[in-house]
């Protein structure tokens, strides 16, 4: 699944091409994603600019004058801008034409999301699938501070605390082992026993990891390609993430493997004590 980092490496790649573009026309082949895609699209965005590309969490917010295209890759998606689009292939579910080129929606399994929000029915934050998101983990809001206060009483693990988005958003999967990994914490540790100085370095950790997976373009382990096609390459460097077995690249300790709801982690018990 496409984590903070690849939504945010796809949100600066169409920042650069799309923002004060007219959408010419708008294209659904297939409407069935996890929630249909609005039947009217078309005619809601036809001869509108689009004046934005934002990010909360793992959604990307297509800002126009009068509302918000409101889209999350799911488990498989992608959104590319092409210049000179080829004829759509069997995922290419939803095409946005502009005069210089297609934002493309590609969705094999049909896990992601393309909604639409009016600016009358208010701030789009205010969305029910944004309004309870945790706090921005790049954002000057989030500190060790913040996440020792919000992990008292939390009787789950600190990667389950991590992976909820009801304290920081984005943390997913990989980077919740990998920023667990940079900081020296257990992954099964109860998140109300982190002490504040370990969450200084977690809470560190996270921004270190995040940031250096947007600058190596994220992470592609299946599906996920950035919005020119390019491929991240974040995951051939990880210290932990699918290398169970393998020497750690600290210790030499054998990375470890183990499940948490049904999904994996990876660690080194020499290293995270």
């Amino acid at each position: 699944m496409p984590e903070l980092p690849e939504v945010e490496v796809v949100r600066r790649g169409l920042q650069h091409s799309l923002p004060g573009r007219a959408v010419k026309s708008v294209q659904v082949r297939e409407s069935r994603l996890r929630w249909p895609v609005p039947a009217d699209l078309d005619a809601r965005l036809c001869g509108r600019p689009l004046r934005s590309v934002e990010r909360r969490g793992k959604y990307l917010l297509l800002g126009f004058d009068h509302g918000v295209l409101v889209v999350h890759l799911g488990m498989s998606g992608s959104l590319r801008f092409l210049e000179r689009p080829p004829p759509p292939s069997r995922h290419d579910h939803v095409d946005l034409v502009f005069g210089h080129g297609t934002l493309r929606y590609h969705d094999p399994r049909r896990f992601g999301a393309m909604l639409w929000h009016d600016a009358g029915d208010g701030p789009v934050l205010a969305h029910p699938l944004l309004a309870g998101l945790g706090v921005e983990p790049l954002s000057g809001s989030f500190d060790g501070a913040l996440l020792h206060r919000a992990t008292r009483g939390r009787r789950v693990s600190i990667k389950q605390a991590l992976l909820s988005g009801a304290i920081v958003v984005g943390v997913g999967n990989i980077y919740a082992s990998e920023s667990l990994f940079r900081a020296g914490v257990r992954p099964t540790t109860p998140a109300q026993r982190v002490g504040r100085e370990r969450c200084e370095r977690l809470a560190g950790a996270i921004r270190a990891t995040l940031s250096d997976a947007i600058g190596r373009g994220g992470s592609s382990l299946r599906d996920f390609v950035a919005s020119d096609g390019a491929t991240g390459c974040f995951q051939l460097d990880c210290f932990v993430y699918g290398r169970a077995g393998e020497p750690c690249r600290i210790c030499g300790a054998p990375v470890r493997s183990l499940r948490q709801t049904q999904r994996s982690t990876f660690y080194c018990a020499h290293c995270q004590r």
